[in-house]
């Protein structure tokens, strides 16, 4: 082969692995990199906007206290809303948001846990609203931090208090993850609306769906980049197999007709759980419009999970 021959021969994939790394690293500023507001909301569900900014508002109505982990520590520094219960009560439920949102985006499921008699925390996770953090861990080290949050609920409302986890989207498979550490014994209950499976599981899906691009290269790279940032590969998050190790009840909520998070998730993460747990796959309902479509049905089947296994208030 002649020398340019050769040149040419090696400047093809050279250029295609640059522009695959380029590329990568787009998708990965874009996918995992905090940003300093909530994004607007699908279409879809902006017939709800009147109702949300209703449970807002009844939010910032409530005598909310500020609590905090690591505030001497700017880059690990972590914040949380607390509605006391209306009257004094021993249940708390923490509640995690979804992607790219926050405490406060989570409004209308602390007024359905408040009318039900519990103590409502409502953390922000790291790199969203108020908490410190460059990227967005998609609950991995969230799961973490929310350990400490239970300790805080625990120092704060004493050992008898009981608590239940509750999350939706990337909070729901925060919450998963969740259930396979070492939770302590006030941990009573888990509740996940749409989580995915995993985060590879995930964005090969997106990708795939909203993008048309394939798996390979770009997932592999991405998951390479985030080593190098936050520490661990992509394939280390897995809603899956923290599930292999729950022990607490745990109940399933999904959307019918959710693709963003598709209910082939679902059934995945529930054949995966162990403990007692149940699922309930809502007719028509999108991806986190499962409360939406009917608030009222909504907590009908939250409260009926929960007083299987926690006594009556």
């Amino acid at each position: 082969m002649k020398k340019r021959g050769l040149v040419a021969a090696l400047a093809t994939p050279l250029a295609l692995f640059t522009a695959s790394l380029i590329a990568s690293e787009k998708l990965y500023n874009f996918a995992f990199k905090r940003v300093d507001y909530v994004p607007e909301t699908s279409a879809d569900k902006q017939k709800y906007a009147d109702a949300y900014w209703a449970y807002v508002k009844w939010l910032k109505q409530q005598p909310v206290q500020d609590w905090t982990l690591n505030p001497d520590d700017q880059a690990n520094r972590l914040v949380a809303k607390y509605v006391p219960a209306k009257a004094a009560s021993h249940r708390t439920v923490i509640i995690s948001h979804g992607y790219k949102g926050d405490g406060e985006t989570m409004a209308n499921y602390a007024y359905m846990f408040h009318n039900m008699g519990y103590n409502v925390l409502l953390p922000d996770d790291r790199g969203h609203g108020k908490s410190a953090g460059k990227y967005i861990s998609f609950g991995w080290q969230d799961r973490r931090d929310y350990l400490e949050w239970i300790n805080q609920v625990i120092k704060q409302n004493g050992p008898q208090t009981e608590i239940v986890l509750f999350g939706v989207s990337m909070g729901g498979a925060t919450v998963e993850m969740m259930s396979g550490e070492d939770l302590p014994a006030q941990v009573k209950a888990i509740i996940a609306d749409c989580g995915y499976t995993s985060i590879e599981e995930e964005l090969a899906y997106l990708l795939k769906e909203q993008f048309h691009l394939p798996k390979y290269p770009f997932v592999p790279i991405v998951s390479f980049i985030n080593r190098h940032r936050m520490g661990y590969f992509l394939s280390d998050v897995s809603s899956v197999e923290q599930l292999r190790h729950n022990k607490l009840p745990i109940f399933f909520i999904h959307g019918e007709k959710d693709i963003y998070v598709p209910s082939w998730m679902l059934k995945k993460n529930y054949r995966a759980a162990k403990g007692p747990k149940m699922m309930w796959q809502v007719p028509n309902a999108t991806h986190a419009e499962s409360f939406w479509i009917d608030p009222a049905a909504y907590e009908k089947h939250v409260s009926a999970f929960l007083s299987r296994y926690l006594p009556k208030l």
